[in-house]
């Protein structure tokens, strides 16, 4: 017979949080600013913060902004998307920037300049991205925006680009303030500034809401099951999230559900070879890919150290952590989303077929993707390593058939006792919005009362209706300046 000892009490928070990535550091770091008396508590279920989607070797660290993401912009005439992560991705910025600007972070520590190129070849790539080009920049957050179709001077954006290739027709775009982001490390800063209580190796097995206790958090520790009440609870829990959120009794997820995908990059520490480029190049995407997998040769800074990075390729688990269990997809499936996800498959066929061609890739094949970036590549130069796993947003569209989402969802349960957030790329580049629209849906009394107030002198991005050019080049030069990008 088994005896099972009644869990601990630990301490209640004001706000609990699930998981210790980019997003939870994020909302941790608001609510010291708005609340310094509330008590915040993460729990996290690895033996370190950051250690699966905010990892710098699980994301390309590109700190997305539109300027470069093909994908964002399938049709040429339609800037909706580059423009909206762009706006996201300012206002995030602002919010680093004022709390570099009150000692909290030392951004040298996470954020530095790096171009951003989108390169295509062939005449219908090149034509879209001239189409592109012209459509972008009529919008003041992308009049930096260059273009080129003349391969001499793709060769000054980028001779690794260039250098041992008859081009053929080739164009180019680049902005020259992109960013690289160490998203790990500006986790630990943010989580550290907020003075939470983050409890490591802590997994959480159930969120149950009550009428008078108000939300109840149980799981188990190393040193035995526990026990936490909390006034919210907050799940950024990446792709364990959903579980999460049904475990909740969270009604707006009732019929949702996610599809796991897994990647990998190639890595080269060689700094002769990471010297030839100063920048990210990203391209199209194959057919069929899925919204996180367009290829892309990344200039990385990690703890110091500068490195190339190129991917992803896909792999497939299903994990829906890069240190999950085998079983997490299938927790994740109930009779009321079973359709969602059945249908979504088999409706996304071009989805399945290039999972299925990654997959059987060999090394060879992999390894020749690189050298449409960089025909000179050497493959003795580079490592494969394994990155993060997504857990890509499934919802219910038309006669409830399944539809792939692109970007994330902020779920919030009706007693706004428990939030969460659904999805993957750009997530972390937009955190600020996404955690301030957080705080306003599930605090709206206090964020009425005072809460606005604080986080518009904090990012004063927010109170800007329709961006002009005088609004752009303020905003953008305050933050590089705090950022100590110039």
């Amino acid at each position: 017979m088994r005896t099972r000892t009644a869990p601990v009490d630990l301490p209640a928070g004001d706000v609990v949080l699930v998981g210790a990535g980019i997003m939870s550091a994020t909302l941790a770091s608001m609510l010291r600013v708005l609340e310094p008396a509330w008590s915040v508590v993460v729990l996290e279920a690895a033996d370190q913060v950051a250690d699966e989607s905010s990892n710098p070797w699980n994301n390309a660290g590109t700190g997305h902004s539109g300027f470069c993401e093909l994908n964002y912009m399938p049709d040429p005439t339609d800037d909706s998307k580059p423009a909206s992560v762009a706006e996201q991705f300012l206002l995030t910025r602002q919010w680093w920037a004022s709390l570099a600007a009150a000692g909290a972070v030392e951004p040298d520590r996470f954020i530095r300049t790096s171009p951003h190129l989108s390169v295509v070849f062939g005449d219908a790539d090149s034509e879209y991205l001239r189409r592109r080009h012209s459509t972008l920049r009529g919008n003041p957050l992308f009049r930096e925006l260059e273009f080129t179709d003349d391969p001499a001077v793709l060769a000054g954006w980028a001779p690794l680009v260039t250098d041992g290739r008859s081009l053929g027709r080739v164009a180019a775009t680049r902005h020259p303030r992109g960013t690289d982001v160490d998203f790990g490390a500006l986790t630990s800063q943010l989580l550290g500034a907020s003075r939470a209580s983050v409890l490591l190796e802590h997994v959480v097995h159930r969120i149950r809401r009550t009428t008078d206790a108000g939300v109840v958090v149980t799981g188990r520790s190393p040193s035995g099951r526990f026990r936490i009440r909390a006034r919210h609870v907050f799940v950024g829990a990446g792709g364990q999230a959903l579980r999460q959120l049904q475990r909740a009794g969270v009604d707006d997820v009732r019929q949702y559900g996610v599809l796991p995908v897994g990647a990998a990059f190639l890595r080269c520490g060689r700094p002769e070879v990471v010297a030839r480029l100063d920048g990210k190049v990203y391209g199209q995407a194959p057919v069929g890919a899925p919204p996180m997998s367009v290829p892309h040769l990344d200039r990385r800074t990690v703890d110091g150290r500068d490195y190339l990075m190129f991917g992803p390729y896909a792999t497939f688990s299903t994990r829906l952590l890069k240190h999950g269990r085998l079983t997490d997809f299938f927790t994740t499936l109930h009779p009321r989303n079973m359709w969602t996800v059945v249908s979504a498959s088999a409706t996304n066929w071009p989805l399945i077929r290039f999972l299925v061609s990654e997959l059987l890739a060999g090394r060879r094949k992999r390894f020749s993707q690189l050298t449409q970036y960089f025909p000179d590549a050497r493959d003795t130069d580079w490592t494969m390593i394994p990155a993060g796993q997504r857990a890509q947003l499934v919802t219910p569209g038309p006669r409830s058939a399944g539809v792939l989402q692109q970007g994330t969802e902020l779920i919030v349960s009706s007693d706004r006792q428990v939030s969460g957030l659904l999805g993957a790329s750009p997530g972390a580049s937009t955190a600020a919005p996404i955690m301030l629209e957080m705080l306003e849906r599930t605090f709206p009394d206090e964020w009425s009362h005072r809460w606005a107030t604080v986080m518009a002198d904090a990012v004063p991005g927010l109170a800007v209706e329709q961006w002009t050019d005088e609004d752009v080049e303020q905003v953008t030069t305050d933050t590089a300046r705090a950022l100590r990008l110039i």
